[in-house]
């Protein structure tokens, strides 16, 4: 099975690249028989359906970078050293943050809701084992791309896609009448100039969506690794509301998620506008 799967841009067109680490959905058989879960809470972790908003990037001339093993498997938003003790045998309790406290880390322990994944532990060698052959291939390649944009247009920028519950926006305190359909986050600016979140946020609220930034959700590991402003790359997670095209409780799509997809081409390709060339860039080598 494989970590990911790529998209090629068909002309190198953009210094963008579209990521979606949480909508991989290829449960492998052990993983099945070893969870206490059944499939449907399995998929409450997973940012469902969010890589099929990226079918318009190729012809906009940015690639795409999907997982294709699920969120509650191995999580590519966290550092491969996020290990849970309370999961993982034979790791030190040392070092623990609030992610892996909670359950989420690199491995998770618990999905949506804090259900437990599994009854026990697993092995110390299953775990590296996930991080060898899924893990690190994903940020291999997402590496190689952003090298590949900064080599081509003199710059990168990473927009990771994500999805996040309705009742997390909730919880955070925003009004009703209030509430974002997209959450920005930029770490606060120290992942992307200001002028590079801003233009992403008019890409959204030119098409109708109530945007904000870095609150609930700041960027996560992704955005902390990847974004670089000094060197020129630049990285912004991309937080959408899952009741604007699912229903979350049967994570099933929408009768109208036809219409929110054509919404979301639309929005990707001018995101892709985003990443022309800028004058200085380098020039393009010939075919």
């Amino acid at each position: 099975m494989h970590a990911f799967d790529y998209l090629p841009p068909a002309f190198p067109g953009s210094a963008v690249v579209f990521a979606s680490p949480h909508s991989g959905r290829d449960y492998p058989a052990e993983f099945l028989a070893a969870t206490v879960l059944d499939h449907r809470s399995l998929r409450s972790s997973e940012d469902a359906f969010v890589d099929m908003f990226l079918r318009a990037a190729p012809d906009a001339g940015a690639p795409v970078l999907t997982g294709r093993v699920p969120r509650a498997y191995v999580d590519f938003n966290r550092a491969a050293s996020e290990l849970d003790p309370a999961l993982i045998a034979g790791v030190s309790s040392r070092g623990l943050n609030p992610r892996i406290s909670s359950g989420l880390g690199v491995i998770p322990r618990v999905v949506a809701g804090g259900r437990a994944i599994y009854r026990g532990k697993i092995t110390n060698s299953e775990a590296t084992r996930r991080l060898q052959f899924y893990w690190q291939p994903y940020h291999d390649k997402l590496t190689e791309l952003l090298g590949i944009q900064r080599a081509q247009f003199g710059r990168a920028i990473l927009l990771d896609m994500h999805s996040m519950p309705r009742d997390a926006v909730s919880m955070s305190g925003q009004h009703t009448s209030l509430r974002p359909d997209i959450v920005l986050g930029d770490r606060f600016g120290a992942a992307a100039h200001a002028e590079i979140t801003e233009a992403v946020a008019r890409v959204f609220s030119d098409a109708g969506l109530r945007v904000a930034r870095n609150s609930p959700f700041a960027g996560a590991y992704i955005a902390q690794r990847y974004g670089m402003p000094s060197i020129r790359q630049h990285a912004i997670q991309i937080e959408i509301d899952r009741s604007l095209y699912m229903d979350e409780r049967r994570i099933e799509p929408r009768p109208d998620f036809a219409q929110f997809q054509s919404l979301m081409d639309g929005i990707v390709r001018n995101l892709a506008r985003i990443g022309r060339a800028e004058s200085g860039a380098m020039p393009l080598a010939a075919e």
